[in-house]
């Protein structure tokens, strides 16, 4: 089968494991919205030193770069949903302590930063455990479908549901949104250790195996595999594309639109709702064309849309790009994440994971920089040129994949069997 075989056949199963992941996920994607727009608010009322402001922000990105194969490495050795559920437990007592901190007045930046440290470096554990225990929950027919429902779902709590909620937290006093963050770490324990499924079975490790290790064995099995290779250049080149737009978007609308903070705003929600609109297509547009198909095309597309962004100076315009960059946006991230976890060797799937993320993590702040520079050179709009550039060399390193010597590996392969349930 080639690897534009790898369709969405059906739909995940919502008892038991799915469902208590999806929750579970949905929950922490809330809090995680409530603490990400909190930080920034409290800072400034500590500080009124920029620097000090974007560290903050930058804490949240420097463990990835840092753990990120050592937490893909972790999650391949033990039991991933134990993992994750004691890695929320822990978050939820940190964020708790911290929220008690903040309403008895003692907050300080260096808190902050010790925070988005420590919560960080977990979740470099907990998301590439993740990764590894879906395909263990659902079949492989339903592993796009059940990718694309926790993705919306995400999405829905964190960009429509979570931000919005901070201003009326706030209103009952500083602490609360990490309260409720808190909270919610809790409940996703909860339902993850109510999971029920059963470790892959893995070979027993060789005497004086290390970490090293084994971080290089992954390394070295997703550089044997040309269809890997080719989405791991693809995510990290179009993240570098992304960090351009993103960081750089209100220089866009605000001056080389001139449309103000409400365009900036209009705009950002025209994404967020292109993103929920990508989630519910994406499994019809999966089916007619295949995965493969299906990325080439998205990434076609949001090339499309971000000239229109750089080019036409309309807000009507922009917003209408944005929600058709964000529509495929979402069936790029669904498929792509779904080829990584057909492809991977599931005994390898937690290192394989942490290599995509770790590169798409430090594609986004270098990104920015380069999108800020641009901005300072050529003016406001050259951003999402520099960001069209960086998605069309992704699509060229996607190429490959849709060669019929390129193929998905199936369940006969035993390197990939599911755990049995």
């Amino acid at each position: 089968m080639d690897a534009d075989g790898a369709a969405e056949g059906s739909a995940p199963d919502w008892r038991g494991g799915f469902g208590r992941l999806w929750s579970a996920a949905v929950l922490s994607s809330f809090g995680d919205a409530l603490r990400t727009a909190a930080l920034p608010l409290l800072a400034v009322t500590l500080t009124d030193r920029p620097l000090l402001i974007a560290s903050v922000t930058a804490c949240g990105y420097l463990p990835w770069i840092v753990f990120g194969l050592l937490g893909g490495a972790v999650a391949d050795r033990v039991d991933q949903r134990r993992a994750m559920w004691t890695v929320d437990a822990v978050r939820a007592g940190l964020v708790a302590a911290f929220a008690g901190s903040v309403a008895l007045g003692h907050a300080s930046i260096g808190l902050l930063i010790a925070l988005a440290l420590a919560l960080t470096t977990l979740q470099t554990l907990f998301d590439n455990a993740a990764t590894a225990l879906l395909p263990t929950l659902v079949d492989r027919a339903a592993l796009g479908s059940a990718n694309a429902r926790l993705m919306t779902g995400q999405r829905i709590a964190g960009g429509l549901l979570g931000a919005p909620a901070v201003p009326l937290l706030l209103g009952v006093g500083a602490g609360a949104p990490f309260a409720v963050d808190a909270a919610t770490f809790l409940l996703a324990a909860a339902l993850v250790a109510s999971v029920r499924t059963t470790p892959p079975e893995r070979e027993p490790r060789a005497a004086g195996s290390t970490l090293r290790r084994e971080i290089a064995e992954g390394l070295r099995a997703l550089g044997r595999d040309r269809a890997l290779r080719g989405l791991c250049a693809a995510t990290a080149l179009c993240n570098v594309g992304m960090g351009a737009l993103i960081a750089t978007l209100v220089v866009l609308v605000t001056g080389w639109l001139d449309a103000g903070s409400t365009g900036y705003a209009i705009a950002a929600t025209a994404y967020t709702v292109g993103n929920l609109a990508g989630g519910a297509v994406n499994g019809r547009l999966v089916r007619r064309l295949g995965a493969v198909r299906s990325v080439l095309l998205a990434g076609a597309v949001q090339i499309g849309a971000l000239v229109v962004m750089g080019s036409v100076r309309s807000l009507t315009a922009l917003v209408a790009a944005m929600a058709v960059f964000g529509v495929m946006g979402m069936v790029w991230n669904v498929n792509t994440t779904t080829l990584m976890q057909q492809r991977s060797p599931e005994i390898m799937l937690g290192r394989i994971s942490s290599a995509f993320r770790t590169l798409g993590v430090a594609g986004a702040p270098l990104g920015a920089l380069l999108g800020g520079a641009a901005a300072t050179a050529w003016g406001g709009n050259t951003p999402a040129f520099l960001a069209a550039l960086f998605l069309a060399l992704s699509v060229v390193a996607l190429i490959p994949l849709g060669r019929p010597d390129v193929s998905v590996v199936t369940h006969d392969d035993p390197t990939t069997a599911h755990a049995p349930r």
